[in-house]
């Protein structure tokens, strides 16, 4: 703890957060590239089978949100009990929180094993993706508590600073994932080729050896120490405490996919072509995500772990560092998008009224850039002040509000299209860094309830 945080110079607070923050920004990327080659994969087989996948993936975008949430509460809670250098409630808290994960991951997998096909009807699938879908959704998913466990396994590594070993992790088991994908789809001497069938296999497969090794590593932390039987018993208190703090982040992730909704049917009003070149543009542009997302997770670790050593001056100056280094290096990737992005749009079409749509999406963009990787950091440093409301109410009303009503403004009313889509966005992300920026010179960004005496010992 002391080797994180009793830095005073530029360079050494420097130096801390890029060693939390690179390991975060290449997990991200691998994740990223692998899923294009995941999806490579599938491709082959046929658009049904694109399709199928497609919207699985839109459905467990809810199951990873609820996840996700789990990881964000024992992440800040980790964080806490680290920077206070109290190993009893960190562990207890790991504990507590991988039950937390098991709960909800059976729980979901049940509700997929009873419900798979009704919740994908729920999307307008067509009957044969739907046969397709409903057998891979099934596969992957009613064994969800892998899924749960590798977010919240993963959370409290990082909550004790240790970015490094969910990157190597995640990289191994998606690589792992790539040579099982090929195998079991397509066949490999005596194994048989199993389609889609092959391709959920893979995924889960790959995600059981990735809970098994963090799980191992996790086992071994310094800071954690020996798991001790009885913290393995549900401790209901602990785990509401949990629940409370991270419901908000699933809130947001969820308010985030219904507003996604919502603007797409008015961006599909627009055109095939003005669809596929918005499509397009949000795949190029996910890229700038890693590294604003990698230093999210710095800002997340660091200023709890700050917080819960007493230092808030301390936690002030690294949260202020990471909003200027992320608006900073996020300009220069807006650059990038501005003078590449029509040139990189041509790797996914060679349609030159989609292209010329792409480049004007993507130079809009370019100025977005810095304000969204205020943004996302901001966002990070809310969540390891503990609160997670704030972000979720203010995303609710950028995109539900500003964005969607912005793209109907601007992108209909107005006619100006693939532009006036992309500006509705740039006022939402706007929107949000200055309300975040006002929230936090406030002080409203740590909730200052979450460690008094009586919730600070994890019974």
């Amino acid at each position: 703890m002391d080797s994180l945080v009793n830095e005073n110079s530029l360079g050494q607070k420097l130096k801390v957060i890029f060693a939390l923050a690179i390991p975060a920004v290449v997990e991200n990327f691998f994740q990223t590239i692998i899923g294009f080659v995941d999806i490579l994969f599938i491709s082959k087989l046929g658009l049904i089978e694109v399709t199928a996948v497609g919207i699985t993936n839109a459905v467990l975008q809810v199951y990873f949100a609820i996840f996700m949430s789990l990881g964000v509460a024992a992440n800040i809670y980790i964080a806490r009990y680290i920077g206070a250098e109290d190993s009893e409630n960190t562990r207890k808290i790991a504990q507590q929180s991988i039950i937390l994960a098991v709960i909800s991951g059976l729980i979901l997998g049940l509700i997929t094993l009873f419900f798979a096909r009704d919740l994908l009807m729920l999307l307008g699938a067509e009957p044969e993706v739907l046969d397709a879908g409903e057998i891979y959704f099934k596969i992957v998913a009613i064994p969800s508590i892998v899924i749960s466990l590798m977010f919240v396994l993963s959370s409290i590594l990082r909550g004790t600073g240790d970015t490094k070993t969910p990157m190597k992790v995640s990289i191994w088991i998606n690589l792992l994932n790539i040579v099982l994908d090929y195998v079991f789809i397509f066949g490999f001497y005596f194994i048989p080729a199993l389609g889609l069938v092959g391709a959920g296999m893979a995924t889960v497969i790959a995600r059981l050896i990735g809970s098994l090794l963090l799980f191992y590593y996790l086992s071994k932390t310094k800071s954690i120490h020996s798991f001790r039987f009885i913290d393995w018993m549900p401790k209901l208190d602990i785990q509401k405490r949990l629940l409370i703090v991270g419901s908000p982040a699933a809130g947001e992730r969820l308010v985030m996919r219904i507003g996604q909704v919502l603007y797409f049917g008015f961006v599909i009003q627009m055109g095939t072509n003005t669809f596929a070149a918005h499509t397009i543009a949000g795949n190029i542009e996910v890229f700038s995500y890693m590294i604003g997302y990698g230093l999210a997770t710095a800002a997340t670790t660091l200023v709890g772990q700050l917080l819960g050593a007493g230092q808030t001056d301390t936690a002030k100056d690294y949260a202020f560092l990471l909003t200027i280094l992320s608006i900073g290096v996020m300009s220069l990737v807006g650059v990038i998008l501005y003078f590449s992005g029509g040139w990189i749009g041509t790797f996914f079409t060679k349609d030159v009224e989609v292209l010329r749509q792409i480049s004007i999406a993507l130079k809009i963009d370019a100025f977005i850039q810095p304000i969204l990787g205020a943004v996302i950091v901001l966002t990070g440093v809310f969540q390891g002040g503990g609160n997670t409301k704030i972000p979720m109410y203010i995303t609710a009303i950028g995109i539900w509000v500003i964005r969607t009503g912005g793209v109907y403004l601007l992108g209909i009313s107005l006619n100006l299209g693939i532009a006036g889509i992309w500006v509705a966005i740039g006022l939402d992300n706007l929107f949000r860094a200055v309300s975040l920026w006002y929230k936090y010179r406030r002080h409203q960004w740590i909730r200052k309830d979450l460690f008094n005496d009586k919730e600070t010992r994890a019974n």
